[in-house]
């Protein structure tokens, strides 16, 4: 299955590949946030590593460097562990410390709540909250997609897959798409900006 979401006017819509948009909104015809959240949640449940190495971030670092490459994007990419080791990072020409600050706050909050930054920003629009509701500092945390938890089935998140340079929606769906192909995971529902 796969969703295209875009954005109007700050309203997220969603589309399935042979359908009209829907506006997200709970009441409406198409998909509400939440079922959005459930289908990201559905993909941190699919995309999980029986083991995570730092020969396994080197090979899934290069690989979302080179999709990234083939989009003609100008990305950083960071793979961390929740001890604070980077055992992975490369910044490719155009970037700065501007789009480090940004991967930390994504990092950060991945590592706190456990779940894709990108489902942190659905669950924050579908309660109607913000960042400072949850007494969470914009400064430290970012709400927005491009930080995707690295979990290991029968021990749980142990780090970040962090990406920044792109809309924030194309930036989860590039990981979606590289984490997926590095597990060999066919079947995972994505979200894609439009």
């Amino acid at each position: 299955m796969e969703l295209i979401l875009f954005v109007i006017n700050q309203q997220p819509y969603l589309q399935t590949m042979h359908g009209a948009p829907h506006s997200v909104e709970a009441g409406g015809s198409g998909m509400t946030i939440e079922e959005l959240s459930s289908v990201l949640q559905m993909q941190e449940e699919i995309l999980q590593f029986s083991s995570f190495t730092n020969a396994d971030a080197w090979e899934l670092g290069n690989l979302i460097v080179a999709e990234a490459a083939k989009r003609g994007a100008a990305v950083l990419v960071r793979i961390r562990l929740n001890n604070g080791y980077t055992v992975f990072q490369y910044g490719m020409d155009g970037t700065n410390l501007y789009h480090e600050q940004w991967l930390t706050r994504k990092e950060n909050t991945v590592r706190l709540t456990e779940k894709s930054s990108l489902r942190m920003y659905m669950d924050l629009r579908e309660r109607g909250e913000s960042l400072a509701d949850r007494f969470l500092d914009e400064k430290e945390y970012a709400a927005c997609g491009g930080g995707f938890p690295i979990r290991v089935e029968e021990v749980g998140v142990i780090g970040t897959i962090a990406i920044t340079g792109l809309d924030h929606v194309s930036e989860h769906d590039l990981l979606v798409k590289c984490i997926s192909k590095y597990l060999h995971v066919a079947e995972v529902p994505r979200i894609r900006a439009m």
